[in-house]
């Protein structure tokens, strides 16, 4: 299959520079950021005072080890607008990612922030093949979640036109696809197969179509899953890597004539590995915790954030960037949903605002067919008797609804009576089963 490789008038300077100026400018932006976020957010002012730190301390890269994390649950801490460096009123956008009792963690944009954002996108597009004038697809969810809007500006700025599509609507994704004529599709890789699956419900062959990459995020995969979707489509699938925290979609992406791990456009975010349990620094091509640190954000920036994904850094080669390897796992126990993140601990809230539930839950995932399904397992408060089916009906109807709005996710719902769901010898709730194929 060819792919579209780039010229090399199509990239920017940096992206071909030496390490030593890549260094020298992220040192010059580091130093900003910290300055930034020490002057004009309280939360990380009583941080840096707390480890004995100040911005001035950064003399090198390495002394970035020396200030403190950032962490979900500071964000969640400083609900809803506690870790903006900037007036309320210089926020252009605000995004959020799903969360329960009103408490999703929230991002904001300067308009300058909006830019730098949809210049990392379009440069993300570029990096896979896409070129002025190209069709995209975009399958990515709109609103609150990063994805859609994300994608979308990338692709005006790099001179594409656009296809708001959204997620959904299967049948339909396919029509415009036939009528339309894309040259690109970005979306999950999960939702990409339901996609090919559909055009083979309808007698179509997907690699017929017009469509010849797609910049798959949102969700890990595995190369299988490219080598199957690349055979299926008959394109060229790469990797983009983000999330809302740093920024949204276009942290990293792969390009396309390597597709070897997405590529970190260390110029506006700075990359470290960690021992999730000790939080110490690891050498390049390492396996450990995944950090960034923003280098050029205004409105939010993010300070050694934790994104719990377990990776490694890679040295560079299409571009003078270094890469990241395909994300493994993470260090905590957060679910990944049809893209969407879900903790257990979400679940668990919203079951306790059931007045005759109790605390025992158990969530199990299964994979059928190409989509995953989630299964939640409660029970009756010890002191509730069996209730009639329609009250059994009724509350397992509530619970999913919330689950629905809450987070996020389409569940079916199992109101078990008291003691039904296994417990460990130990006394520790086995909270996920989690059946899908490694």
């Amino acid at each position: 299959m060819p792919v579209k490789r780039p010229a090399p008038g199509d990239l920017e300077p940096i992206e071909r520079a030496s390490r030593d100026e890549i260094a020298a400018l992220q040192l010059q932006r580091l130093r900003h950021t910290l300055e930034h976020a020490y002057e004009n957010v309280p939360h990380y002012r009583r941080a840096f005072d707390e480890k004995g730190v100040h911005p001035s301390d950064l003399k090198s890269l390495a002394d970035i080890a020396k200030f403190p994390f950032t962490t979900k649950k500071d964000l969640r801490d400083n609900y809803p607008f506690g870790l903006f460096a900037v007036p309320r009123q210089q926020v252009s956008r605000i995004h959020a990612s799903s969360g329960t009792t009103g408490k999703p963690t929230v991002v904001g944009y300067t308009k300058n922030d909006i830019d730098t954002w949809a210049g990392l996108v379009a440069r993300s597009i570029r990096a896979a093949g896409g070129r002025p004038g190209d069709i995209v697809h975009i399958a990515y969810g709109y609103g609150l979640f990063t994805g859609g809007l994300g994608a979308h500006y990338g692709a005006e700025r790099a001179g594409c036109t656009v296809v708001p599509m959204s997620g959904g609507q299967t049948e339909k994704q396919v029509q415009l696809i036939r009528d339309f004529q894309p040259d690109i599709i970005m979306v999950t890789p999960s939702y990409m197969q339901v996609i090919i699956e559909e055009f083979t419900r309808q007698g179509l062959d997907a690699r017929e179509s017009s469509l010849k990459v797609g910049i798959f995020g949102a969700e890990p995969w595995t190369d299988a899953m490219r080598r199957d979707i690349e055979g299926k489509a008959g394109i060229d699938a790469v990797d983009i890597y983000g999330l809302s925290e740093v920024m949204g979609p276009g942290v990293a992406s792969e390009c396309v004539e390597s597709k070897d791990g997405p590529v970190i456009w260390e110029d506006h975010f700075y990359p470290e590995i960690i021992n999730p349990d000790t939080g110490e620094p690891v050498a390049d091509g390492e396996e450990g915790e995944l950090v960034f640190t923003s280098l050029t954000k205004e409105a939010l920036p993010i300070i050694r954030y934790r994104t719990r994904d377990l990776t490694r850094l890679l040295a560079p080669t299409s571009r003078s960037f270094r890469r990241m390897g395909k994300i493994v796992g993470r260090s905590d126990d957060m679910l990944i949903i049809r893209g969407v993140n879900v903790f257990p601990t979400q679940i668990e809230e919203i079951v306790l605002q059931h007045e005759q539930l109790s605390g025992q839950y158990q969530v199990q995932v299964e994979r059928n067919g190409l989509l995953d399904e989630v299964l939640v397992r409660c029970e009756l408060q010890p002191t509730v008797a069996a209730l009639a089916p329609a009250q059994v009906e009724q509350t397992a109807k509530w619970l999913q609804q919330r689950i629905k709005t809450l987070v996020g996710i389409t569940t079916r719902v199992e109101v078990l009576l008291s003691g039904s769901i296994e417990r460990t010898l130990t006394g520790k709730a086995r909270r996920v089963v989690d059946r899908r194929p490694r």
